[in-house]
């Protein structure tokens, strides 16, 4: 069954093969990335073909998952808002791709996350060190990619990749500075989430369009379709991070859980009220405390992870990350363009909210 159960579809919204819209963007953008990857001084080459899944650990070729590809898909997919043929916004594809994969190379380091897509991170198999320097170099590529198009319009998408990239960094830290407090509002929580998966998401769905000559205002309404669609990719993820199989996901067991996450079913359930939400609550002001986390029992997690439910975190996460789909949905509204490209948008929010990984 599905996370998140979709809200009432139309009856009349048109078929969309969301697949192939992954693929497609997958297809256009990989070539190039792999063209940005190969400038890379060794090892930091073959240390970021490994990240990406194209060779193992050993520096043989490899067919890994290379994740959802949502990414790329907006960024080509919003050069066409503009009537700009799909590759126009290749250059943007790469450099969200770009960005997006720095964050995730420092992110597993500072998580300590030893597996990532069904695989040892790189921080696991390569060191610590070659993972902060390879996160820094595809950051530094990304800019490269877009300012060297040398057009007033890959300034602009510049500008805005930067602008999300800091969004992106403070929500890391505002995330990371989470996992040490008792309490954090959902306020907080959606803020940071906001800034860590919204933002980019936001530059993905409208940096195709900026680079086909869209104005401020059309980058804008784009901007706040992904934003929020960002919220309700979160939501979904933080629900996997609980209660996601890891066969699908790629991670443990009660992933997010093991890590002391402040996400959204988890602060959600905690501002509920009611005696599992305060039983809850003395639960983990005491993990917070112990020196023995590392060496809980699954059915210690579990058991976590059932008082979440039953004080209404899972619920409530659900029924937000339908409502930022919806509000995404809404922001498209604002924009002119063909039925074809809207109906695709509409059908790549509802693959996120949609989802088992």
């Amino acid at each position: 069954m599905p996370t998140v159960p979709p809200a009432a579809t139309p009856a009349r919204r048109p078929a969309v093969d969301v697949t192939a819209l992954l693929e497609r963007g997958r297809n256009l953008a990989t070539p190039v990335l792999r063209a940005a990857v190969d400038r890379l001084a060794p090892p930091m080459d073959t240390v970021a073909a490994y990240h990406f899944g194209w060779i193992d650990a050993a520096g043989n070729p490899a067919h890994g998952d290379g994740g959802k590809a949502v990414r790329p898909a907006l960024a080509v997919l919003s050069a066409e808002v503009t009537g700009a043929a799909p590759e126009a916004g290749v250059p943007g594809a790469v450099a969200v791709e770009l960005v997006h994969n720095f964050s995730l190379l420092h992110d597993d380091l500072m998580d300590g996350d030893e597996q990532r897509r069904h695989r040892d991170t790189v921080w696991k198999v390569h060191g610590p060190a070659q993972a902060i320097l390879v996160g820094d170099a595809l950051f530094a590529l990304a800019g490269e990619i877009l300012l060297e198009l040398g057009t007033v319009e890959a300034g602009r998408a510049a500008r805005r990749l930067t602008a999300a990239t800091r969004a992106l960094i403070d929500g890391q830290a505002q995330d990371i500075s989470y996992e040490h407090r008792d309490r954090v509002s959902v306020e907080e929580c959606l803020e940071m989430e906001g800034n860590k998966t919204g933002s980019l998401l936001a530059c993905a769905s409208s940096i195709g369009a900026v680079l086909g000559g869209a104005d401020d205002t059309t980058a804008d309404a784009l901007e706040r379709y992904g934003y929020h669609l960002g919220l309700a990719f979160q939501a979904v993820d933080d629900l996997l991070g609980i209660w996601g199989d890891p066969e699908a996901t790629g991670k443990q067991t009660w992933s997010d859980l093991r890590q002391r996450k402040k996400s959204l079913p988890v602060v959600a359930a905690l501002a509920a009220g009611g005696p599992a939400s305060e039983q809850l609550g003395e639960i983990l002001a005491a993990d917070a405390k112990s020196s023995d986390f590392e060496n809980f029992s699954e059915e210690e997690f579990a058991a976590r992870a059932a008082l979440i439910e039953e004080a209404g975190g899972r619920e409530w996460t659900a029924a937000e990350a339908r409502r930022q789909h919806t509000i995404a949905i809404e922001a498209l509204d604002a924009v002119n363009m063909p039925d074809r490209v809207r109906d695709s948008f509409t059908a790549l929010a509802d693959f996120v909210v949609v989802r088992k990984r």
